[in-house]
């Protein structure tokens, strides 16, 4: 609504037309003072069912435990890889991806927005890549060679990590890289 404007040169009559708290300071009864939560303590229940807002959580920032969940993560991602890659006799991307993603979510998860957590993830995540393609490579070799896998891995790495070498092609690290990026991505977001 709008208020009459008064003819040139003569006064304003202030005196209010309507108004029930014309007239009253705020702060006397009945008068709204503007603010509904005016005279409430925080967490009481009133006029409006108690405080508006639930706390804020705490912030996490732990360094330790991420890179902790992320070397757990690291560690588990490379078991599943290797048995992919082991059971299908092919890399898969999609799971070298998957080890990063794990690794990344569990450091950023647990460890919060530390900046040093992307770099970690992604360093774990191309030392699970290549463990998880290792371990493929020895349940490959396991099951044409009268050896085991714990064999391959204790007694003969030096031929296990030359025979990946043999069998690593441009797509191998084009993996490992996808793994790592995706990992370090999680991590910071």
């Amino acid at each position: 609504m709008s208020q009459p404007v008064p003819p040139p040169n003569q006064p304003y009559d202030a005196s209010p037309v309507g108004n029930p708290f014309a007239g009253q300071q705020p702060g006397q009864p009945g008068v709204p003072t503007g603010n509904p939560f005016a005279g409430q303590q925080p967490g009481q229940p009133g006029q409006f069912g108690g405080a508006p807002f639930a706390p804020a959580g705490p912030v996490r920032n732990s360094i330790g435990l991420g890179l902790l969940a992320a070397v757990v993560a690291a560690a588990v991602a490379a078991g599943v890889y290797g048995a992919i890659v082991g059971a299908t006799e092919y890399q898969i991307g999609y799971a070298a991806v998957g080890v990063g993603f794990l690794v990344g979510f569990a450091a950023g998860k647990v460890g919060g927005r530390n900046p040093a957590l992307p770099v970690l993830s992604a360093v774990l995540a191309l030392v699970s890549v290549y463990f998880g393609q290792l371990l493929g490579e020895a349940m490959i070799a396991a099951k044409k060679l009268p050896v085991t896998v714990s064999e391959l891995f204790l007694d003969h790495f030096g031929l296990l990590n030359d025979a990946w070498k043999a069998d690593a092609g441009p797509l191998t690290f084009v993996f490992i890289a996808i793994a790592a990026f995706s990992g370090a991505k999680k991590a910071a977001g």
